[in-house]
């Protein structure tokens, strides 16, 4: 019932949310000789507001095409490698190479399933694709799978990373945003027991709940407080007509982003206390910035029932993977297989989602990979978006996960062409 009235929310808000947009252009229009007063400037600014917090934000685009390479620009496409109902994985190649004609070392960069697109890693895309053959994780809404598609879980998850690996072959880098950790860890461990020639080279986890027993958050709390069925009474719903999903269950993702807003409601009402001020003053470039992040903040996917499902369950409340109980095909998955994929694990002073232990939880399950293939790195001062953008992933962080793969590329390389 709750998806079914939000989207009649949604449509009787319609009316009024093309009248604030009207309204908007009226008081900012040239032609209008009050367009300069301080009362249109206001009342433009808080029309412009109620637009967009009643309106629909669509998947953000995007919008690189092209990076510098030694100081010259080269054009970048995006294309799909391989689709799969629930997955597209993206090659994002540059069409143009640099002089010696190397791409860089294949890098697959997996995005967080947990409600956001993944152009959310706008800013970790653009900061490695220079050096590096980037493909992406592009996850799909949920309710716009058709429920003939079929189910999909964590362990549909992982079965998808392995065969995204596979796809781009021996050699590869994996590296896993937040959510994505624990799937990215089991799968390294599948391929590395199978002994697998497409298994990573190098994982780089970074903000992610390996062991959400570690400096507990807000969210981990939660997640334990309140029992399975709570989960599944409260949090799953059936998704309506008109979308191709329609009768799938979901989590949706308006309830994960009502979630996030409402841990920090008061950063989130200054944000926009701002804007309405940037808006009345004309400062353009503030307010530019502002609707840049909210078009990504709140532009958001729904998650399929099994996948959350499991997700709380074997994350967040039974810790299994953790615990060594993780089950993937009938198989206990086994981290103490992974011998020769080197592991760098990234955390946040900060982080809020993730805290600090979490994901070098990772080190201490991989016992037999060697010293020298391990790297641990907590960045002060950032959060758990400053983890993978922003001024200090550009500027301190990046530049070791890519000393880092640099080191294990080549090592790696050696190491099976002895095999």
């Amino acid at each position: 019932m709750l998806y079914s009235a939000f989207e009649f929310g949604y449509a009787a808000m319609t009316p009024a949310r093309l009248a604030a947009g009207f309204g908007a252009k009226f008081w900012r229009s040239p032609s209008n000789p009050l367009a300069d007063t301080w009362v249109a400037r206001a009342s433009a600014a808080a029309l412009d507001i109620f637009e967009n917090a009643t309106r629909r934000y669509p998947k953000p685009e995007w919008d690189l095409t092209s990076v510098t390479i030694d100081g010259k620009p080269v054009s970048v496409s995006i294309e799909t490698a391989l689709s799969k109902p629930f997955c597209e994985l993206l090659h994002f190649r540059k069409t143009a190479s640099p002089a010696n004609g190397d791409p860089g070392p294949a890098v697959l960069i997996i995005a967080p399933m947990s409600g956001h697109y993944a152009t959310l890693l706008r800013g970790t895309v653009e900061a490695m694709l220079p050096a590096h053959d980037v493909y992406v994780t592009d996850w799909a809404n949920a309710r716009n799978v058709p429920v003939s598609a079929g189910r999909f879980d964590l362990n549909d998850f992982v079965d998808y990373l392995i065969e995204f690996l596979q796809f781009i072959g021996p050699g590869a880098h994996a590296m896993a945003v937040c959510q994505p950790g624990p799937a990215l860890l089991a799968a390294a461990a599948v391929m590395a027991e199978n002994e697998d020639p497409c298994r990573p080279s190098s994982m780089t986890i970074m903000g992610s709940p390996i062991d959400a027993r570690r400096s507990p958050t807000v969210p981990n709390l939660l997640a334990q407080e309140r029992s399975f069925e709570w989960f599944e009474r409260n949090m799953i719903y059936t998704t309506p007509a008109p979308y191709a999903g329609v009768m799938r269950r979901v989590y949706p993702g308006f309830v994960q982003l009502y979630s996030f807003l409402s841990m920090n409601q008061d950063r989130h009402l200054n944000a926009h206390y701002d804007y309405f001020n940037h808006l009345v003053e004309g400062d353009g470039d503030s307010a530019e910035k502002h609707r840049k992040f909210y078009d990504e903040y709140l532009s958001v996917i729904d998650l399929t029932e099994e996948f959350y499902l499991q997700t709380i369950r074997e994350v967040f409340q039974e810790f299994s993977l953790a615990e060594g109980d993780f089950m993937h095909r009938g198989a206990r998955v086994k981290p103490e297989a992974i011998s020769d994929i080197a592991l760098m694990t990234v955390e946040g002073e900060n982080d809020d989602i993730s805290g600090i232990g979490q994901t070098q939880a990772a080190h201490d399950l991989c016992v037999n990979i060697p010293p020298s293939m391990k790297v641990d790195h907590i960045q002060p001062g950032v959060g758990h978006y400053g983890v993978f953008n922003g001024s200090r992933w550009r500027t301190e962080i990046q530049p070791r996960v890519a000393s880092f793969i640099r080191e294990h590329n080549r090592a790696a390389t050696l190491a099976r062409a002895a095999e």
